[in-house]
C-alpha cells in the first residue's frame, strides 16, 4: 500500500498518495492549474511552463505537472506574479504563431485558443516572428502544419512511445526547434502509419485529419450521384460529445441526420461487421480443425495496422486474415448486391464511410483492395470530427431529431457487429461465431469478459470442442510489438505457438480511441464510449453474426458461402511486403 502524504493546495488540505503529481493533486480539490503540454495519455514532459506553482517560504516556481506532492508542502497555484508569468508564456506562443484561428480547423476546439481566451489576451507586447515552414498534406490522411506547432511534444512522444512508430521527431535546436519526420522527409516517406494519435493528441492545429467535407457537399449537391453512407460502431458512442453529451448512443438520430442531410440510403458498417465475422470465423475454423494456413489467426479491422504490418512484420502476412474491413465490404456491397437489387447504376453510386479514424481515408486508395465492384467501392471518409463540424454547417438540431432506422438491406446488425468498436470487441465477436462453425452448437454465455477492459495485452483461453484455445488481444502499436515477438520467437525456435487467435488494434482502446474521434480523450472517456458499445450489443435480441437474418438473407441471395469464390473475390484481399524501415 503506498505511503499517504499531506499538503494543501491554496490552502485546502489534501491527502494523496505518494507519488500523486501537484497538477493530479490539484484536480482533486477542484482547483485547475492551465498545461498545454500535458495530456492524460502522456508522461510529463514539462516544456510549456504554464503549470508553474509556487511552494510558500520559497521563491522557486515549480512545474507541476511532473514534481510530485511532497509532505507538508503548501502550494500557492493562482497569485497576480503566477497569472502574469503564465501570460507571459501565452503571449511568447502567440509571437510565433499564426493569427488565423477563424480559418483553422481546431477554431473553437483549440487548447492554446482557450487558454488565450481565459487570460483575455487581445494583443502581444511581442513582434509576431513566423517561419516560413510548407505544409505536409502527403499521406492524404492527417496533415502536418508545422508554423502553428508550439513543442509541446505531445505527437512526437505518442508516436515514438505510445505507438512505437517514429515518424515525427525534434529538428534543429534552439529557436530553430520545428517537428518533422526524422531526415526531414514528407510525412508518407516515413514510418507514419495514418493512425492518427498525432492528431488527437496536438493541441491546436499543427496536425489535423485531411478534411474532406466539401467533396461530400459537392457529392450531395450533383443530380447524378446516388449518394449513400455507412457509419462506424464507435461513431454513434462518441458524436454526442461534439454536442455536450458523453456516453450516448446516438446511432438513429445519426440515421435522421444522414437523411436529412441528403443521402439517398443510409447504411449500418456493424452489418458488415456481421459479415466479416462470417468469413473471418470461417477462416479460423479452416485454420484450426482442417490446417489450411498456420495458426495464430491475426484478426483487425484496422487500416493502420495493416500498413504497420507491411512496413514493420510482412513475415506475418501468412497469418494476418484476408478479410478486408467492414467498411470495405459494405462499400463493395453498395455497388454490387444492392445496386442489383435496387436496379441502380453502380457507376452512380458515391459510398461515404463515417469513421472515427483517420487511416480510413489512406485505405481506400490502396487499389488491390478497394475496386472489388469494378468501381472505387468507398469513395470519401469523413472522421467523426468531420461529421461534426458538418452537421454545424447543415443547421440541424441534431440532439432533437427523431428516431429512426437504417435501410434494412445493408443497416440490421447483431450486437456482435457494433462491439467491433472496442478493444476486444472484434475477438469477441469472432469467438460466438467460431464456436458455432467448430462445435454446431450455439454460445449459452455469448460475453466474454476476459477480453474486455483496456489492459495493453489481454490474454485468456477458452475451450472450444475440447480444445484449449488461447487468445491475445493487443491496442497500442507499441503493445502489438510485445505479442507478436512472442509468436515470432516460439516460431523461430520451433516451440509451442503461445496463441491461437490474436485481434490487433493500432489505437488505444481500439475504435472509440481512433485518430478521427473528439479530442482530448482520456481513457475513462474510452471506458465510457465501449460502455455505450457494449449496452447497444446487451439490448439486442439478435447477438451473433451468423444469426442475422439479413446475413443469412445476403448468402443465399448473392454469396453464396463463406470463402466461396465470389466471396473470396469481393470480400478478401492480399497483402504486400514493404519492409523499407529497419527497426
Amino acid at each position: 500500500m503506498k505511503k499517504i502524504v499531506k499538503a494543501k493546495i491554496n490552502g485546502i488540505l489534501i491527502r494523496a498518495e505518494e507519488g500523486t503529481t501537484i497538477l493530479e493533486a490539484a484536480k482533486k480539490v477542484q482547483v485547475k492549474i492551465p498545461t498545454l503540454c500535458k495530456h492524460p495519455d502522456l508522461k510529463p514532459s514539462a516544456s510549456c511552463g504554464l503549470c508553474i506553482v509556487r511552494i510558500k517560504g520559497s521563491n522557486k516556481m515549480l512545474r507541476a505537472c511532473c514534481t510530485p506532492l511532497d509532505e507538508g508542502m503548501d502550494i500557492i497555484t493562482h497569485d497576480p506574479e503566477i497569472v502574469d508569468i503564465r501570460r507571459t508564456v501565452l503571449e511568447l506562443i502567440l509571437s510565433n504563431h499564426p493569427n488565423d484561428c477563424l480559418k483553422c480547423d481546431r477554431n473553437n476546439d483549440c487548447e492554446l485558443q482557450k487558454l488565450v481566451a481565459d487570460f483575455g489576451i487581445r494583443q502581444s507586447p511581442f513582434t509576431q516572428v513566423l517561419r516560413d515552414l510548407p505544409i505536409d498534406n502527403s499521406t492524404k490522411a492527417v496533415e502536418l502544419e508545422p508554423q502553428k506547432c508550439i513543442l509541446c511534444g505531445r505527437c512526437v512522444d505518442v508516436c515514438q512511445n505510445g505507438q512505437d512508430v517514429w515518424a515525427l521527431s525534434f529538428l534543429e535546436r534552439g529557436m530553430q526547434t520545428r517537428i518533422s519526420p526524422a531526415g526531414d522527409i514528407l510525412l508518407a516517406d516515413s514510418p507514419c502509419v495514418r493512425c492518427g494519435q498525432c492528431s488527437a493528441h496536438c493541441p491546436t492545429g499543427a496536425i489535423v485529419e485531411q478534411d474532406d467535407i466539401g467533396k461530400v457537399w459537392e457529392a450531395l449537391l450533383d443530380p447524378e450521384k446516388y449518394c449513400v453512407v455507412q457509419i462506424a460502431p464507435a461513431v454513434r458512442a462518441s458524436i454526442g460529445e461534439a454536442f455536450g453529451l458523453t456516453g450516448k448512443n446516438m446511432t438513429k438520430q445519426l440515421y435522421a441526420l444522414l437523411r436529412r442531410l441528403g443521402f439517398k440510403a443510409v447504411f449500418d458498417t456493424n452489418f458488415a461487421a456481421d459479415v466479416t465475422i462470417m468469413e473471418e470465423a470461417s477462416e479460423f475454423e479452416e485454420r484450426l480443425i482442417k490446417g489450411t494456413k498456420p495458426l495464430p489467426l491475426i484478426t483487425s479491422c484496422c487500416p493502420a495496422w495493416v500498413d504497420f504490418m507491411e512496413k514493420f512484420h510482412s513475415d506475418m502476412i501468412e497469418h494476418f486474415s484476408s478479410c478486408k474491413s467492414p467498411h470495405e465490404i459494405l462499400g463493395v456491397l453498395s455497388k454490387t448486391y444492392y445496386a442489383q437489387k435496387n436496379s441502380i447504376d453502380p457507376a452512380k453510386i458515391t459510398m461515404v464511410s463515417i469513421m472515427p479514424c483517420t487511416a480510413k481515408k489512406y485505405e481506400i486508395t490502396r487499389s488491390n483492395e478497394m475496386s472489388a465492384s469494378g468501381f472505387q467501392d468507398i469513395d470519401i471518409v469523413l472522421s467523426t470530427r468531420e461529421l461534426a463540424r458538418m452537421i454545424k454547417q447543415a443547421g440541424i438540431d441534431f440532439l432533437s431529431l427523431p428516431d429512426e432506422e437504417a435501410d434494412s438491406m445493408l443497416g440490421e446488425y447483431a450486437g456482435a457487429g457494433v462491439i467491433f468498436g472496442a478493444t476486444g470487441g472484434v475477438m469477441e465477436a469472432a469467438l460466438r461465431t467460431a464456436y458455432y462453425f467448430v462445435t454446431g452448437t450455439e454460445l449459452g454465455k455469448v460475453e466474454f469478459e476476459s477480453v474486455r477492459g483496456l489492459k495493453g495485452v489481454k490474454e485468456t483461453e477458452i475451450e472450444v470442442a475440447g480444445k484449449k484455445i488461447r487468445i491475445a488481444i493487443a491496442h497500442g502499436l507499441e503493445n502489438v510489438e510485445q505479442v507478436l515477438t512472442k509468436v515470432r520467437e516460439a516460431k523461430n525456435n520451433n516451440q509451442e505457438l503461445p496463441y491461437h487467435f490474436i485481434e490487433v488494434m493500432a489505437c488505444p482502446g481500439g475504435c472509440v480511441g481512433g485518430g478521427g474521434q473528439p479530442y482530448m480523450v482520456t481513457d475513462e472517456l474510452r471506458l465510457k464510449r465501449a460502455k455505450v458499445l457494449y449496452q447497444d450489443d446487451t439490448n439486442k435480441q439478435i447477438r451473433c453474426s451468423h444469426q442475422n437474418p439479413y446475413v443469412k438473407r445476403l448468402y443465399t441471395e448473392f454469396l453464396e458461402k463463406p470463402l466461396g469464390p465470389k466471396s473470396e473475390k469481393l470480400l478478401h484481399t492480399k497483402y504486400n511486403s514493404r519492409p523499407i524501415y529497419k527497426r
